[in-house]
């Protein structure tokens, strides 16, 4: 039985986790073709094809899955070992990083972040995915390494770190025929409205607040995202009440206005999650103090244990 090599295990952890050798090989910095190659000696190794290809990706062979456990075990234990020795260099890195955001952070900071990286750190890569109720597992697993937006599931073995509280506006077109430039309860509860609710997430700040006043306004239309909700208030008379940020944003690409909303929503806090295996990577430190320099209103809030609030947060 021929020697392991430790990169070749890194492969096998990659290709489980992204079903593919070129994504595998990505995230890890290195030619396909030496991830094909590590593949091929470690089915040597272990005398079973591990992955077979199929029309959704390399399918892991039961074996695969039984060693699985094992590997990781012992790529985590290396992890820990080096990442206090190993410096994160930013302008050589070329490293993926995996972060979770809402759909409204996607829209107002992933676009800045992307490009301050591309200024400090040109091969330096974000793969962003919408949080949801999947995300505390995929952190605990190693599988998302930061998270932003509003997470208040988060239970032991995260730590947090506020960034901003964001209260909310109501938005409706330019051309709205009742609205203008301002916007009061009797004329909120008139109007037809766009509800969004994200699946996962549960009933949202809005949906709460509305619910314990007692106020009904009229579903003009559901949809589950904020991605859309720009596009269909520019060109309807439906309102929709929106995180400030979120609304003013929207407003600099359609014909939208922000106006001060008439209900008192309660603010959130925005943070920024990560699990404790990835408290003391380098790299992971580096773009958490980044991300902290670009967005949070208070440099200064320290991070906290899940359970524990930082000053000044909600």
């Amino acid at each position: 039985m021929s020697k392991l090599d430790l990169e070749w295990l890194s492969v096998f952890d990659r290709v489980y986790e992204t079903r593919s050798v070129s994504r595998a090989a990505e995230h890890l910095g290195i030619a396909q073709a030496t991830a094909s190659i590590a593949l091929n000696k470690l089915r040597a190794h272990f005398d079973d094809k591990l992955f077979t290809r199929t029309p959704s990706g390399m399918q892991p062979t039961a074996r695969a899955s039984e060693i699985l456990p094992s590997i990781r075990k012992v790529l985590e234990l290396l992890e820990q070992t080096q990442s206090e020795r190993i410096a994160f260099d930013p302008q050589a890195s070329a490293r993926v990083f995996r972060v979770g955001m809402t759909d409204i952070r996607q829209v107002v900071m992933l676009p800045l972040l992307v490009n301050r990286l591309k200024q400090i750190a040109p091969a330096v890569r974000i793969e962003a995915e919408t949080i949801s109720s999947d995300s505390p597992r995929l952190m605990e697993e190693g599988r998302l390494e930061l998270a932003i937006g509003y997470m208040p599931q988060l239970e032991a073995g995260f730590f947090q770190r506020t960034l901003l509280d964001e209260g909310f506006v109501c938005l409706v077109s330019e051309r709205h025929p009742r609205i203008r430039q301002r916007i009061d309860k009797r004329a909120f509860l008139a109007e037809s409205h766009i509800l969004v609710t994200m699946s996962g997430t549960g009933p949202s700040i809005v949906e709460r607040t509305l619910a314990a006043l007692k106020i009904k306004p009229g579903i003009g239309l559901r949809v589950p995202s904020f991605l859309g909700v720009s596009r269909i208030v520019a060109e309807t008379e439906l309102l929709v009440v929106v995180p400030r940020s979120l609304g003013e944003a929207f407003a600099e690409s359609e014909k939208l206005r922000v106006l001060e909303s008439p209900i008192a929503f309660p603010p959130y806090s925005v943070r920024l999650h990560w699990h404790e295996r990835q408290h003391a990577d380098p790299g992971n430190v580096w773009l958490r103090q980044l991300v902290a320099q670009m967005f949070a209103r208070d440099e200064r809030l320290p991070a906290t244990a899940s359970g524990k609030r930082a000053a000044g947060a909600r």
